[in-house]
């Protein structure tokens, strides 16, 4: 993936759906190379298809690794509410020729496969709140 057609492909996805920051497709790009990499010395796998399930997955690990307890708050600000939300940025992606997909990948894949609430908010509770 080139910088320069990714940040085309970024203009022209605003230009047509602005219900996301561009920081969110960023944080995006960013934890799609996280959920992708080897986990042993963190580098990135070429040409790995990653299913929906283990996408959300690094970029829910991601979120909290960068961010911590303010994850909610940053994801929220650009626009990312929901897995489903993450979902609609990926496929604003595979449109613009950024991202890949397998036949057998669809919108439905995000749709949710964890609360936010479950993964953003829950683990920064006092215990005997939980």
């Amino acid at each position: 993936m080139q910088p320069m057609h990714f940040d085309s492909a970024l203009e022209n996805i605003l230009s047509r759906d602005p219900r996301f920051e561009p920081e969110a497709f960023e944080f995006l790009k960013e934890a799609l190379d996280f959920a992708v990499s080897d986990e042993s010395n963190q580098t990135i796998v070429n040409n790995k298809h990653v299913s929906a399930k283990e996408l959300l997955l690094g970029f829910r690990e991601f979120a909290l690794k960068e961010y911590g307890c303010m994850a909610t708050t940053l994801l929220s600000e650009w626009g990312i509410k929901s897995c489903s939300d993450i979902g609609d940025m990926v496929f604003l992606l595979i449109e613009e020729g950024v991202f890949g997909r397998q036949d057998s990948d669809t919108r439905e894949d995000f749709v949710e496969v964890y609360s936010f609430d479950e993964a953003f908010v829950t683990p920064y509770l006092p215990k005997s709140l939980v």
